[in-house]
Formats: C-alpha cells, sequence, structure tokens
C-alpha cells in the first residue's frame, strides 16, 4: 500500500495494510460528504456541517484539497517517506481536531460517537504509523546510500 518493507512478518503487514486501508476508506469518505452531501452527519439541519461546527466555506475546500493530497501521499509508493510523514501528521491533526470540533460544539448530546469515532481513526492511524516507521527502519538499515 506504501511501500511496506518486506522484512515485516505477515502479520505486521496485514496490521500495517489494514489499518492504512481504513483510515484511506474513512477520509475517501469524508471527502465524498465534504463534495456532495455538506449536510451530513445532520440532514435535518439548514445548515451544512462545516457551518454548523461554525468553520468558514474556504476551510472546506482546504481540508478536502490536503485530504486528496494526503491519500495519494500514502497510497503511492513511489511518494519520498518525509511527505508521507506530513500526511500522517495532518491526518492525525484532522481526526484530532475534529473531536474536538464536535465536543466544542456540543455534538456528544446527540451522540457521543461524533467525539469518540474520530479518536477511534486516530488510534488505527497512529498503529498505520508504528507499522509504516517499523517497515522504514528496516529498509534504512538495508540501503545506507540513504
Amino acid at each position: 500500500m506504501t511501500g511496506a518493507s518486506d522484512k515485516l512478518t505477515n502479520r505486521e503487514k496485514l496490521i500495517y495494510q489494514t489499518t492504512t486501508g481504513i483510515v484511506c476508506a474513512v477520509m475517501v469518505f469524508s471527502i465524498i460528504n465534504f463534495i456532495f452531501n455538506d449536510h451530513f452527519p445532520f440532514p435535518n439541519g439548514p445548515q451544512g456541517a462545516f457551518v454548523h461546527l461554525g468553520l468558514p466555506h474556504y476551510f472546506k475546500i482546504e481540508l478536502t484539497t490536503a485530504k486528496i493530497l494526503g491519500l495519494l501521499a500514502l497510497l503511492i509508493p513511489s511518494v519520498p517517506f518525509k511527505i508521507k510523514e506530513f500526511a500522517y501528521f495532518g491526518f492525525g491533526i484532522t481526526l484530532l481536531s475534529a473531536s474536538i470540533a464536535h465536543f466544542a460544539r456540543g455534538d456528544a448530546r446527540l451522540s457521543v460517537l461524533f467525539i469518540i469515532d474520530p479518536l477511534f481513526f486516530l488510534v488505527l492511524l497512529i498503529v498505520s504509523y508504528v507499522y509504516f516507521e517499523k517497515s522504514h527502519s528496516f529498509s534504512t538499515r538495508q540501503s545506507p546510500e540513504r
């Protein structure tokens, strides 16, 4: 998926690929919702989700663009290591910020999942990153030209 080294065990590869795949799927889902269904998950509200959270419209465009670039960085194997690290970091900030924004807005009264969901995916992102790091540490030990 993102160039995981052959030195990872089959179990580690599976964990890495599964967690990365789930996080990427969540990001694709949110991109699609940002573009086509701004009212999700607030279908009865007259305003979009970004307005509900007190965020300006231009931020939706910035966040959508950043998520698309982050997905490309994680999924294209030839993308440099540092760029992939920025994508992980950006997704981490995004997930943590989503949880904080929903908490600050009081959305936990509607459902505690608004706060827990992003944190759950943040944990999966961290697991993915740990195995990404581990695979990279194997490859740097193999090639001293770096």
